[in-house]
């Protein structure tokens, strides 16, 4: 077989007409990599679909294959958010404890929703941790937190709140609805997109879900990871639950079913990359005859970066806008000013960047190394961005 034929074989799916280059790119990955790999990508521009890919070992990993999505779930929770902030159900300038009063226990009173969405609030987790029933659980997380003193003076610094900002936002949308945020999202973007996004995956898709694998890591990667040991006290750790006595992997978080029946909003979300694409694009824009979700105005305030510098968590240089990573700034400086999204632990990836009417998604089985938007991202990024002005607005 020559290697022509075999990228052929490995990868199947669509792309428009100037978006080639981007099936190559995909398949030249794909040929490099091991032979079970499994993955996802999809793009809309200006609304349109014009990639939509897939490769994987067996017929279960098709285009609408679900995998567990980590962090990019934080994506479709602050959507949401940014949602009820344009219908001003909620203000970004308000303390939080006006909505949620046993919140201001501890010095948290000052604390606004606008430094919780730019992961300025010092609450990454709790002293004593969670156990893995209250970590599947965004009421339990809140209820905890509510007593928790901030790890930093809230407003001084920033760090990622990892695993618990949805379970904070998401309390503060449930007291002012009376709805929990998984429900808010199903009605109002989920349902009417036909999005496979799930925040709270439905008992009758889990055959249509992949469990994660963990990551294989090579000689020179383990001997990296192995380098930067994280201690049982650090920041990083109680932000990744990792100082409990039985903290259990990250790797297996989704593939709890309690976490993907309760749609863990922070990072607990199943889907596909269609899924992941399709609702950054109906964010920016009109999608199958549906006006945009957000209003420009709206795009421009999430976009806007509030925390920039060194991250206390993750001890690098990072950028958040509200609620959402700012892509540009954070991987791709080609990218519009304003773009917005939010990368996984597994190494998946979505991002609108309203200025080119991108929207993009990438979703794998196996675990990326080094955690985050996994490094083929780069590449596949470039080759959609390069082809995206062949597609005209409203064309």
């Amino acid at each position: 077989m020559t290697q022509e034929s075999r990228e052929t074989a490995l990868v199947h799916g669509t792309v428009a007409d100037g978006f080639e280059a981007v099936r190559e790119e995909f398949a030249a990955f794909v040929t490099g990599e091991r032979a079970d790999y499994e993955g996802q990508l999809t793009a809309y521009v200006h609304g349109r679909r014009v990639v939509d890919l897939w490769a994987g070992p067996d017929a279960e990993a098709g285009g609408d294959a679900l995998y567990g999505l980590f962090s990019s779930t934080k994506g479709a929770a602050h959507l949401v958010v940014a949602l009820l902030v344009q219908d001003g159900v909620l203000e970004l300038d308000r303390q939080v404890a006006v909505y949620w009063p046993e919140f201001a226990a501890e010095g948290k009173g000052a604390i606004t929703l606008r430094d919780v969405l730019a992961h300025r609030a010092g609450l990454v987790g709790l002293d004593a941790g969670f156990t893995p029933e209250e970590m599947a659980d965004d009421r339990r997380i809140a209820e905890r937190l509510a007593g928790q003193r901030p790890f930093w003076r809230p407003g001084t610094a920033f760090g990622y709140h990892a695993l618990v900002i949805g379970a904070l936002t998401g309390e503060v949308v449930r007291r002012v609805t009376g709805r929990t945020l998984q429900e808010v999202y199903e009605e109002r973007v989920r349902a009417p997109y036909g999005l496979d996004l799930f925040l709270g995956l439905p008992e009758e898709l889990e055959p249509r879900f992949r469990t994660v694998l963990p990551m294989i890591p090579t000689a020179e990667q383990q001997a990296a990871m192995d380098a930067s040991p994280t201690g049982p006290h650090t920041l990083a750790a109680i932000a990744f639950n990792e100082h409990v006595p039985d903290p259990g992997g990250l790797t297996d978080f989704p593939n709890s079913r309690a976490v993907r029946a309760n749609g863990q909003s922070s990072a607990g979300g199943v889907g596909s990359a269609r899924g992941l694409a399709g609702m950054y694009a109906a964010a920016i824009g009109p999608v199958d005859g549906r006006p945009a979700l957000l209003k420009p105005d709206t795009i421009g305030e999430v976009g806007q970066i509030h925390s920039v510098g060194r991250d206390l968590v993750a001890g690098a240089h990072k950028a958040y806008g509200l609620g959402f990573q700012a892509t540009a700034e954070n991987w791709y400086p080609f990218l519009g000013a304003g773009s917005f999204g939010h990368s996984g632990a597994g190494g998946s990836q979505g991002f609108a960047d309203a200025r080119s009417g991108l929207a993009y998604a990438y979703t794998r089985r196996r675990m990326a190394f080094p955690g985050g938007a996994a490094p083929e991202n780069v590449g596949l990024v470039r080759a959609v961005h390069r082809a995206a002005p062949t597609v005209r607005r409203g064309g």
